[in-house]
């Protein structure tokens, strides 16, 4: 399913993919890296660019990977990296070399056999809550499958040449060509016809795709149906049933939520007062905010940020 117009574009202008590459791993015998629960707007991915590898995350199955496999965790969920030959009690040593920012982790006295770089994202807009939650808690892509490896296959070696040759420029360099990697990973997902739902469904469509656009774009503004009708070029009757049918939900519906999620993620990411927060999603009183968010959440506002 294409995506309209160059909606993904201007969809990457506002989510400001930033990844940090954290980890150049290079492991062998029995081998196990823990990753605790990331924070508000921050998501983990693993390229594994050589040997085998194992995941397991609280509550779920365990992941098998292989050289080729590109593993994000939308939510930052906690959890544990380990080899094949791992044992609980059992590890290889492992030195670590810093390069700037960037550790080099080896396994010492045993054969190396795995390779792996791990790192987060951190949007730095409030829209990523909408879609990374659109999104499965886990996307895995075999970058040597067809049609993928002409376009995935050389970002990532691209990625791990310039952090093993250490070069000038090299870390800015490897975060760059991480962009336009992720960048292209939530595409493929978009496109995915089959996992199309709700607000990627919206994406996918003109008349939604510009409606959510300049929602997310000024979600303090105080939106009606006319002038989204307007920004979408549809009339009133066809954007609400268009909205409807891809997600279930109004189009003032959707904004509600969307103003409800951006402040649940500047709750959890910044210090900013309650108030101000409420002022800067569009909400005229602070009791109405804490209205809705308790209607919502569940919780109120501070209580969800003491949470």
């Amino acid at each position: 399913m294409p995506l309209t117009d160059d909606v993904l574009s201007e969809l990457a202008q506002l989510l400001r993919v930033r990844p940090e590459l954290d980890d150049v791993c290079r492991f062998g015998g029995p081998w196990i890296s823990t990753h605790v629960a990331g924070p508000a707007g921050w998501a983990y991915f693993h390229l594994v660019t050589r040997g085998h590898v194992q995941l397991d995350r609280p509550g779920f199955d365990r992941l098998n990977l292989v050289a080729g496999d590109i593993l994000l965790l939308p939510n930052g969920d906690a959890h544990t990296v380990h080899g094949l030959g791992f044992a609980e009690h059992l590890h290889s040593p492992v030195v670590t070399q810093l390069r700037g920012a960037l550790r080099i982790r080896t396994s010492v006295g045993v054969e190396l056999d795995t390779e792996l770089i791990c790192g987060r994202l951190h949007f730095q807009a409030a829209p990523q809550t909408l879609v990374m939650a659109a999104l499965p808690s886990v996307v895995i892509l075999h970058i040597d499958e067809l049609p993928l490896a002409s376009r995935f296959k050389p970002l990532v070696e691209g990625i791990r040449e310039e952090l093993s040759d250490g070069r000038p420029g090299a870390a800015s360099i490897a975060i760059n060509l991480a962009s336009a990697l992720f960048m292209m990973m939530i595409r493929a997902q978009i496109e995915k016809s089959t996992a199309v739902t709700g607000l990627l469904q919206l994406f996918n469509q003109k008349v939604t795709s510009q409606a959510v656009l300049a929602m997310i774009r000024e979600p303090v503004r105080a939106w009606t149906l006319d002038d989204l009708a307007h920004d979408a070029g549809a009339s009133r009757a066809t954007l609400v049933r268009a909205f409807r049918k891809a997600a279930g939900i109004a189009p003032l519906a959707f904004l509600a939520d969307l103003r409800l999620g951006l402040a649940r993620h500047r709750l959890g990411s910044s210090t900013v007062s309650v108030d101000r927060i409420a002022a800067e999603v569009g909400y005229q009183s602070p009791a109405a905010f804490s209205r809705a968010f308790l209607r919502k959440f569940g919780v109120r506002p501070s209580q969800n940020r003491k949470a």
